[in-house]
């Protein structure tokens, strides 16, 4: 991937982590079941970690 396309999956991410967060507030608020939306989040929470490795590695060779 080329950064463009890594900066567009980073705001993605970051975008499906917002939302989650949101909808896990909710399921809090309700006394809801939250831990497929926690386990959501924690998998989100690593492909955001590695987008920014990948950008960090793309920056260092330029």
């Amino acid at each position: 991937m080329n950064k463009q396309e890594l900066l567009a999956k980073l705001d993605e991410l970051k975008s499906d982590y917002v939302r989650i967060q949101s909808d896990l507030d909710k399921l809090e608020y309700v006394k809801g079941r939250v831990s497929s939306a926690e386990g959501q989040l924690i998998r989100l929470e690593g492909e955001i970690a590695e987008v920014n490795r990948q950008l960090a590695a793309l920056e260092e060779q330029e």
